[in-house]
């Protein structure tokens, strides 16, 4: 797997940059440094869909998502990009899906009933992201502080970390391995704002597990619909 990333991210990088040394030279009579946007940070709420019955969320499930796209113009104004990049995520979730597994190591997924007392019951990624965007923006090489903006693309990623941790009184369970995890992320990713104040919504087409809850055999299709507000830096 690791060498499939290496080579992956090597290949995007040649492409990357042959592609923004053609638009350079189609535009180079214009202002070949002029782009937007290229560093982002955003901060998120995580929202969980699908649930299968009885699962429900616990307190406030979080998100921080950061990176770099490039942006490549492709028209005279400049105002109209593509936008290609890398970035990284961390996300909470805090619910009531136990996971844990059985003496034979098979993943066990359970909905916590209201009869049990626990403190904590929450599962963490962290995936590494490839973000593809179509750019419009209001701004011009004159003006390009204070404007209007509509990004709007997808997102593919990979979870390479994850844990899910449950406590109770004198008992703790943590999971770090799970074969029913769908690492591979698909996600569709929309932003508006104006100047430093954007929105962004992101809705993941796959869900996180490919597992059945335990006592009844119903399908864990759990998706994550995340909204929030990012930041963009030149």
């Amino acid at each position: 797997m690791s060498r499939f990333f290496l080579l992956f991210f090597s290949l995007f990088s040649i492409v990357l940059y042959s592609q923004e040394d053609l638009l350079d030279k189609h535009f180079k009579h214009i202002d070949s440094l002029y782009r937007e946007d290229q560093f982002y940070i955003g901060l998120g709420i995580n929202i969980l869909s699908d649930m299968p019955n009885g699962m429900n969320q616990s307190g406030l499930s979080g998100g921080f998502h950061s990176g770099y796209i490039r942006d490549m113009p492709i028209n005279q104004r400049r105002n109209i990009s593509i936008g290609m990049g890398l970035g990284f995520a961390y996300n909470t979730y805090s619910q009531n899906l136990f996971i844990g597994e059985d003496t034979s190591g098979k993943t066990l997924f359970n909905v916590i009933g209201n009869n049990i007392d626990y403190s904590t019951n929450r599962f963490i990624t962290q995936e590494m992201e490839v973000p593809f965007q179509f750019r419009w923006r209001t701004s011009n090489i004159n003006d390009n502080t204070s404007f209007w903006r509509i990004y709007a693309g997808v997102n593919l990623g990979y979870i390479f970390y994850f844990k899910s941790r449950f406590e109770q009184s004198n008992n703790t369970v943590t999971q770090t391995n799970l074969d029913e995890l769908n690492r591979l992320r698909w996600s569709l990713y929309f932003a508006f704002g104006k100047s430093k104040i954007n929105f962004y919504f992101k809705y993941t087409l796959n869900p996180i597990f490919s597992g059945n809850l335990t006592d009844n055999a119903s399908p864990v299709n759990v998706r994550v619909i995340q909204t929030g507000i990012v930041f963009y830096i030149l």
